[in-house]
């Protein structure tokens, strides 16, 4: 069995049978669970909507980097929002320094906002950083995000970030990206990952993996995830499977 860590099932609404057949397909690919996220506050609204619906399905809440600056939760508003037994993670959030420009500070600030907000509600915190590795993992250590946890999702850093993500508690996801053949540096990582602090996701319906890459990603893809982990690190298909899914069950264990 397997758990897709991060999907975005609000944005394949519109795909052919809508979302009872995309779910009906992530159950026949033995996908027991999916953390649908969100990136701004109508999707905060939308996934908990989802996760309402279905019983394998649980929330985050929280804003992206890139959403404008002029989008903001208090703390005190997001941990209101995230009150709710669906909701087990805040974000995604973290810094993206790749489609913003300029003076980022406010980034920064949002930043800091959730992690206040997951320490006080003690649930983890999905983690977004784009060409900003350095700063994103100060920002974690300096503001003790280890009393929340959480995971550095889609990870495509190095191995030097990965140790640093690593020695806060935090747990490594990894996409479909993985599978590219271009991901050499990634892959390294991958294989050097301590089994029990990795999950994979698919960020669907983005980063679709191979062998279907540039289609519309979708949770029952995790599997080619899971297929190429083993590959990569010689082992066993089941065995990423039970491990990941366990990992993922120790770091969200109201969900289990």
């Amino acid at each position: 069995m397997f758990i897709d860590s991060h999907c975005h099932l609000n944005l394949l609404a519109q795909e052919e049978g809508g979302l009872d057949s995309v779910i009906a397909q992530a159950r026949d690919a033995q996908v027991e669970h999916i953390l649908c996220i969100s990136i701004d506050k109508e999707s905060c609204q939308q996934v908990l909507d989802i996760a309402d619906n279905y019983p394998n399905i649980t929330a985050s809440v929280g804003i992206h980097p890139n959403v404008d600056k002029s989008e903001n939760f208090t703390v005190e508003e997001l941990v209101n929002l995230a009150n709710n037994d669906k909701v087990i993670a805040i974000g995604e959030t973290g810094l993206d320094y790749f489609r913003s420009e300029g003076d980022l500070e406010w980034q920064r600030d949002r930043f800091r906002v959730h992690i206040e907000a997951a320490k006080q509600l003690k649930k983890p915190l999905i983690i977004h950083t784009r060409e900003a590795r350095d700063d994103t993992m100060t920002i974690l250590e300096q503001e003790d995000a280890q009393i929340a946890g959480g995971i550095i999702h889609c990870f495509t850093e190095n191995w030097e970030t990965a140790q640093r993500a690593l020695d806060i508690g935090f747990y490594i996801s990894l996409s479909g990206i993985v599978t590219f053949k271009n991901a050499l540096e990634l892959q390294e990582v991958a294989k050097k990952l301590p089994l029990d602090r990795i999950l994979i996701e698919t960020d669907a319906p983005y980063l679709a993996p191979m062998p279907h890459r540039g289609k519309t990603n979708k949770p029952a893809y995790v599997i080619h995830v899971a297929e190429f982990l083993a590959k990569l690190r010689g082992d066993t298909v089941e065995n990423i499977a039970q491990q990941t899914t366990a990992n993922f069950n120790r770091l969200f264990p109201s969900a289990a």
